[in-house]
């Protein structure tokens, strides 16, 4: 089981928005799946044209199956109020690839501090229980040369294991690309590696 933990991490399905209100502050939250931070950029980006009038946007993010890098922006609220919070939701629900981005807009109440991270954190709340939370794995790929004779044994370890095949090749000199999750990379290769004259390319 542990080898199954250290392959897998939770992100989201897809994109998902929510709406609160405290005190006449309207806040809109908005969740994204997300792989790099020029996918960020170009959110932040989209939002700050889209709620030019906004004042303020706030985001936090996680990236990668270990949530590093991540980031948390306040967007000019007092310091810890706005971006900390919705990184919070994002490290109690244990997910990455994910950014959460909260507009606001000032209903001419102020929340004070208390009243700003539950604001920001009940937001960040709505919109991630909008989302659908699926596991992804960590997957490792390789490729395998191989003669024509030898490819009734190749496709036997590849129907018992099941790895995805990325890519094909049937020659004189054969090659198969398989990808497959980390903790079970070690044991594909080992067992691909006794088919006689085959090599697995690095």
């Amino acid at each position: 089981m542990d080898g199954a933990a250290q392959d897998t991490y939770k992100t989201i399905a897809g994109a998902a928005e929510a709406g609160f209100r405290d005190k006449g502050s309207r806040f809109l939250a908005y969740a994204y799946p997300v792989s790099d931070e020029e996918e960020i950029r170009a959110i932040v980006d989209g939002l700050r044209k889209r709620y030019y009038d906004a004042t303020h946007i706030c985001y936090a993010w996680r990236l990668g199956p270990e949530g590093e890098p991540y980031r948390a922006n306040d967007d000019g609220e007092p310091s810890g109020t706005a971006g900390r919070p919705i990184l919070g939701q994002l490290l109690s629900r244990g997910i990455s690839d994910v950014f959460v981005a909260v507009v606001r807009y000032f209903g001419g109440t102020k929340l004070g501090v208390p009243g700003l991270i539950n604001a920001y954190r009940t937001s960040a709340g709505e919109v991630l229980d909008r989302c659908t939370i699926i596991e992804k794995t960590l997957d490792e790929t390789l490729t395998a040369e191989y003669s024509y004779i030898t490819m009734n044994e190749v496709m036997k370890v590849v129907k018992d294991m099941q790895p995805a095949v990325v890519a094909q090749e049937f020659d004189n000199l054969c090659r198969i690309t398989l990808r497959i999750r980390n903790s079970r990379a070690a044991e594909l290769r080992t067992r691909l590696e006794k088919i006689e004259g085959l090599t697995v390319a690095e």
